[in-house]
């Protein structure tokens, strides 16, 4: 196991994308802090993990709070006496409904970068002391493959994503000293739920396969392998970088 005894804390964790990641950790040995707004799908994914013999506690969390992101650290140190690994996953997409950019109004462009930015900045705080302390941690910022190909009618969104991957280089110089590695990675269109799928079209689908390289559809599972490789030893050396994982949307 890559991750024996290490401990991640992944943001959104309770459902889709991230329930994937905190699956995909706690196989490869990981202690998993599911951490959500939504308590009972944050709860159920602690339970199946610890179903399958492994160690996960769910805890509740707003990330736009400072004081609610200190204690999902806290709660994590109280548990398991360190924090190896964040992943910083929550963020409105869904929700947010696309729209011309002179549409968007000031308060909904707030609630986007509230979470989707700043909230990735509580939680790195939150964690940054106990990292600090061990001399060594793993933050994985998840950016989005929007911010790459620039999708129209989604200004905010694109914008909010764009900023992970100015956090992450940013944060990368700054943590360097305390070894303390920080990567972000940018997904292609990810199906997430049978839900999820049913609001895109046939066609959409399709237009979607036919720009990738690897002319299928995306799922959660396919970015499990890149989380566990920058939550690993094997990554050690490597910070500051994005690594885009849509089967070839984009190459760079």
């Amino acid at each position: 196991m890559r991750l024996k005894d290490k401990v991640a804390i992944v943001t959104g964790g309770g459902i889709g994308i991230g329930r994937a990641y905190a699956m995909g950790l706690a196989k490869e040995g990981a202690r998993v802090v599911v951490a959500d707004i939504q308590d009972q799908e944050a709860e159920e994914v602690a339970a199946e993990i610890r179903r399958l013999d492994g160690d996960a506690l769910a805890v509740h969390v707003d990330v736009t709070s400072p004081g609610k992101t200190r204690a999902m650290a806290e709660a994590a140190v109280k548990r398991y006496g360190r924090i190896d690994i964040l992943v910083n996953n929550a963020a409105l997409y869904s929700a947010i409904k696309k729209k011309p950019f002179a549409e968007i109004t000031g308060e909904e462009w707030d609630n986007v970068m509230a979470v989707n930015l700043k909230g990735l900045f509580f939680c790195v705080q939150a964690v940054y002391p106990a990292m600090k302390n061990q001399g060594k941690g793993k933050i994985i910022n998840i950016s989005s493959g929007t911010a790459l190909g620039g999708t129209p009618f989604f200004l905010h969104y694109v914008t909010s994503k764009a900023g992970v991957i100015g956090l992450t280089r940013a944060l990368a110089r700054e943590l360097g000293p305390d070894r303390i590695c920080v990567n972000a990675i940018t997904p292609g269109l990810t199906i997430s739920s049978p839900e999820q799928e049913a609001t895109l079209t046939r066609e959409q689908l399709s237009d979607r396969r036919g720009r990738r390289a690897l002319q299928r559809d995306q799922y959660p599972q396919d970015l499990v392998g890149t989380v566990i490789f920058l939550s690993s030893d094997d990554s050690d050396f490597m910070t500051g970088q994005t690594i885009n994982v849509d089967g070839g949307t984009h190459m760079y």
